[in-house]
């Protein structure tokens, strides 16, 4: 961060604070004096409802006593002919009705009714020729004629029917007047209705405006609230209004807006006036040096120049001057120190990527290739190990010269620009060449490094038994980046290794498109759904007389975007990548559940292998899993075989070891398989707990095809007299069982016997034994018969 930026971090949030404290003040004062205001005025808004509420219950007090003083009403009311009452009079009393309104649009409605609740009359003044007393006035008029009032009113406000205002008043039906209360059942009740159209819409309004409903209810309300205002509309009738919170924080929102904009214009503006300043002062005369040491140190400028600068300022340009002229001599050795490989003197990895970056962008702005050479040393820990590290050291030192003598020559002989050679780690080297394929030069230092290994790599006046593999790729044919090329010329050098050690392979399309498939089936298998994609299959295992004893479990791939797959591709990179116990714990489940099918086809005391991977017995899980399933599917856990390779019985670790004792302690079996495949020894026969060696198919066929039968027998004899059962697998031929056999082998496995079938056809394999050892028993009888 410079100084500019880091005095606006220091300095900005100070000023900036005290506008925010200046702002929140106004705020909190002017806030106040809003929220004065408003309160004042949501008062001044329900006063001027309760207004107009009033003046809509005195016009209607005042229409039915308007009503009642004329004559229309008395001659309707002592009309005895029902027929004349109910044309002419009812027709006089609409026009009177009519008259008495000064606003034509206003909803009135008249009912004369008689007690108990006959309605003798009732007209609306509405668009509707046919309509009727609604229930809400009837009930109303039944409140009135059931209580002992003779005077009534009420704001009848039901969902769904616009609120009306409703009059009631008996009259006695002689004088015209109000009857006195033992008359009450022989007078008649008036009852007129308005809508309060002018309340309505200011209701209305002010619930738009203050985004709440009103209430209006017949008990005493209480304000709720900074901002809420009640009114009483009648002696029976309250009204309140509290606006929604965001009515008021909408108006104080300009107030904050404007007070927030104000206190950052005002921060900016100040914050800009102080930083002109500074800069001015201080941070200019420090960034001139800052760039002069800069230019120093990038090459771009020898030396330093003295500061027309006085004080503080002025002394360290000074200082920092004499230091850089006491530094200057030290610096170029520990530059190289850095970017050299401390054991061979040769460039580091350090130095090999920041170089072999620019040769890649010379390269391409000339229009040119570059090569890399990816070389290990082959069996050189084995050397390590055991001949120690002096050895070794000296070993890699020696292979460093000689190989940078061959680069020099084969670049100056063939005049190319300076190569460069690197240790990047451990017996790892990389030589970058300004070439490309095709002129020979390539493939010269490839087979002079070579040739350094033909006999045993000499050092100190002995031939040692390492080898050397290199891997090559070429810029831009098969990688546009540096971290591409070394890749690429890695895996080259992995192929390489593969083809049999001590020779090169250029990378190649086809190692590409593997490495493509390894990429893909990595990240199905992180997808992938077991259930859908997985199935087992089973490899019966059977004695010398033929009966099965017992199943491995073999588990089979078929992905939707990669089709099948084997194990042999993908078991490894789920390894690598940790998504071996997905895998794993699929396996166990199923090949348990299946157990008891198993058992039915061949004995109850047939026994399941189940293979897993070398690295799940490093997690403490494993034989956990293991009981659980053996405890929901029912399984006799003396039954279940865990297979484990035998390479992984070299690097037993304790927590490895401990989780087998635990998984034999509860009754599972364990079984070394591929026995002979990796680094078989005796001692690891001897020392390694298992109930069964289940020879690799690769050494039974070596074994059997040089009929070495007195080998054969010490190995079976070995591990009997460790009480392990000896399993021979890969017996596709008579031949093999036949040799086996002879050397005391226990039990067989292989393509002679039966190739891996799902559960549906190994009960159709097991019922086919089964006729054919029927068939076999009915004709031995016959041929003794025929003898």
């Amino acid at each position: 961060m410079t100084l500019g930026k880091r005095a606006l971090a220091l300095i900005f949030p100070v000023v900036l604070a005290g506008y925010v404290l200046a702002a929140s003040l106004i705020y909190y004062v002017q806030g106040s004096a809003i929220l004065g205001l408003e309160r004042a005025r949501l008062w001044q808004q329900m006063g001027l409802l309760t207004a107009l509420f009033q003046n809509e219950v005195t016009q209607n007090r005042s229409l039915i006593y308007s009503l009642v003083a004329g004559d229309t009403v008395r001659l309707f009311v002592n009309e005895p002919d029902a027929g004349y009452r109910s044309t002419a009079l009812g027709v006089r009393l609409q026009q009177s009705i009519t008259s008495l309104s000064d606003d034509r649009k206003k909803f009135i409605s008249v009912a004369i009714i008689r007690p108990p609740l006959t309605v003798d009359y009732y007209y609306e003044d509405s668009a509707d020729p046919f309509a009727e007393i609604t229930p809400q006035q009837l009930a109303h008029a039944r409140q009135v004629i059931a209580s002992p009032r003779l005077s009534s009113w009420a704001y009848l406000d039901t969902a769904g029917i616009e609120p009306l205002i409703v009059h009631s008043e008996f009259i006695d039906p002689l004088t015209f007047n109000r009857p006195v209360a033992s008359a009450k059942d022989s007078a008649i009740l008036v009852q007129t209705a308005v809508r309060p159209n002018a309340f309505l819409e200011m209701k209305r309004t002010l619930e738009k405006e203050y985004g709440a409903a009103i209430e209006i209810g017949q008990h005493q309300f209480l304000a709720q609230g900074a901002l809420s205002a009640t009114a009483t509309l009648g002696p029976s009738l309250f009204a309140r209004l509290t606006p929604d919170a965001a009515f008021l924080e909408s108006r104080l929102g300009t107030l904050k807006s404007l007070l927030a904009l104000g206190a950052i214009a005002l921060s900016l503006c100040t914050i800009g006036l102080v930083l002109l300043l500074v800069r001015r002062y201080i941070t200019n005369p420090i960034a001139r040096l800052d760039r002069q040491l800069t230019d120093v140190m990038t090459g771009s400028r020898s030396g330093i120049l003295a500061m027309d600068e006085v004080g503080e300022i002025g002394r360290l340009s000074a200082n920092v001057k004499r230091l850089h002229d006491h530094s200057m001599q030290s610096f170029d050795l520990v530059q190289n120190a850095s970017w050299t490989d401390t054991l061979t003197g040769i460039s580091n990895r350090e130095y090999f990527n920041i170089r072999s970056t620019q040769l890649l962008e010379e390269a391409e702005e000339a229009g040119l290739g570059c090569t890399l050479l990816f070389i290990d040393v082959d069996n050189f820990k084995f050397v390590n190990d055991k001949h120690g590290h002096k050895i070794g050291d000296e070993l890699l030192k020696t292979l460093a010269d000689r190989i940078s003598a061959i680069v020099a020559r084969i670049v100056a002989d063939r005049g190319l620009p300076d190569g460069l050679f690197a240790r990047l780690s451990g017996d790892e080297f990389a030589i970058m060449l300004r070439c490309q394929p095709g002129g020979g030069t390539i493939t010269e230092m490839a087979n002079n490094i070579l040739s350094l290994f033909a006999e045993g790599f000499e050092v100190l006046d002995k031939a040692y038994p390492v080898t050397a593999s290199i891997g090559i790729a070429v810029y831009p044919e098969d990688a546009r980046t540096l971290p591409e090329l070394i890749a690429n010329a890695d895996a080259a050098m992995y192929q390489a290794k593969s083809q049999g050690k001590n020779g090169s392979a250029r990378y190649s399309r086809s190692l590409h498109e593997k490495r493509t498939r390894q990429r893909r089936i990595e990240e199905e298998l992180r997808v992938l759904d077991p259930d859908e994609e997985f199935h087992l299959v089973y490899m019966p295992i059977v004695d010398g007389h033929g009966r099965v004893t017992g199943c491995e479990a073999l588990l089979r791939w078929t992905s939707p975007a990669l089709g099948s797959v084997t194990p042999d591709e993908f078991i490894p990179i789920a390894e690598t990548t940790g998504l071996f116990s997905k895998i794993d714990w699929w396996v166990i489940d199923r090949a348990m559940a299946d157990h008891g099918r198993i058992r039915k086809l061949f004995g109850a005391e047939t026994i399941l292998c189940i293979n897993i991977s070398s690295a799940e017995l490093y997690t403490k899980s494993i034989s956990d899993h293991f009981c659980e399933c053996a405890d929901r599917h029912g399984v006799d856990t003396r039954l279940i075989e865990i297979e484990l390779t035998e390479t992984f019985a070299v690097k037993l670790g304790e927590q490895s070891r401990r989780n087998i004792e635990i998984l034999r302690s509860r009754g599972f079996r364990i079984s070394i398989d591929d026995f002979g495949a990796g680094y078989t020894s005796v001692q690891q026969i001897i020392e390694y707990p298992a109930e069964t060696i289940k020879l690799d198919r690769a050494l039974v066929e070596s074994l059997t095809r040089s009929a070495a039968l007195p080998t054969l027998r010490a190995l079976v004899a070995l591990c009997h007299a460790q009480d392990m059962s000896v399993i021979a697998e890969g017996i596709d031929t008579t031949e093999k069982m036949t040799l086996l056999a002879a050397a005391g082998c226990d039990l067989y496995q292989g393509y002679l016997i039966s190739r891996p079938l799902t559960l549906e056809d190994l009960g159709i394999w097991a019922m086919q034994r089964l006729i054919d050892k029927a068939r076999e028993g009915a004709q031995k009888p016959e041929r003794r018969a025929r003898a």
